[in-house]
């Protein structure tokens, strides 16, 4: 079967809602050992429970990646139960939206330690664990750190950071056999999109969504789904041959609109 996870055990942070919440599914459901990291500890045992009553194997875990602490005590509780850390999904984020003039210390702080700070505590962590053994490591940018978007900045800043240290990961252990990519969607209807509708433009939630959507050539936002369609390939043998690479899923976004 292509894209055979069987015998891999899988860490996905952000696991308990949308993207995150998408690749640990799928992945569940071609074989992998899932363990979920979410701050939402109901959000994360919610995904677990789906995945154990359709035959999958998968735990939850409540985690703050912003956290070095309590990242690292995580991660070793699963090297310990499983025997091995071999993929890990960094999809923990939070967003922002603000010029510089508007985005405080506080908005910007925040911004840095859940997207920038908590990528860096997981890929670490894992490292430790794949060195002499190999696996594959993948980080969740956005198509906001290859393009302008508007009202972005701090958001902007973190998933640039998310990318350049994808290459540098790639680069440094690539002869320990530890893959490193990253994912830089556009817009992908997820319960925040949602959320972000109904706080700013109340009663105006379709027509926001779909003017939202016709800034994305392909005329939709993506599912989280076929962004985790790519996800799976990415964490798979069938892509062994790729590392250090971003890859714009983004229904023509950046090249089509520039």
């Amino acid at each position: 079967m292509l894209f055979d996870l069987t015998g891999k055990t899988a860490v996905i942070t952000g696991g308990g809602s949308g993207i995150g919440r998408s690749i640990a599914l799928l992945f569940g459901q071609h074989d992998a050992h899932v363990n979920i990291l979410d701050v939402s500890k109901e959000e994360a045992e919610e995904v677990a429970l789906e995945l154990q009553h359709s035959g999958g194997r998968a735990v939850s875990h409540q985690c703050n990646v912003a956290d070095w602490e309590e990242v690292l005590a995580t991660f070793e509780e699963i090297a310990t139960s499983t025997g091995a850390i071999d993929i890990l999904v960094n999809s923990a984020g939070v967003a922002h939206v603000g010029k510089i003039e508007n985005t405080t210390d506080e908005d910007f702080d925040r911004i840095f330690a859940v997207n920038v700070k908590g990528t860096y505590h997981c890929m670490r962590a894992a490292v430790q664990k794949m060195k002499g053994k190999g696996g594959v490591i993948l980080n969740l940018a956005s198509i906001a750190a290859s393009v302008g978007l508007p009202d972005r900045f701090a958001y902007s800043m973190s998933k640039g950071a998310v990318v350049t240290m994808t290459y540098s990961v790639a680069r440094d252990y690539v002869d320990q056999n530890i893959r490193c990519n990253c994912i830089s969607p556009a817009r992908v209807h997820t319960p925040f999109v949602d959320g972000f509708l109904q706080k700013n433009y109340p009663g105006q939630e379709k027509e926001m969504f779909e003017k939202l959507s016709k800034t994305q050539p392909i005329g939709r936002m993506a599912n989280p789904e076929e962004i985790a369609n790519l996800a799976l390939y990415l964490c798979s043998n069938e892509a062994s041959f790729v590392t250090g690479s971003n890859y714009l899923i983004d229904g023509g976004f950046v090249t089509l609109n520039t």
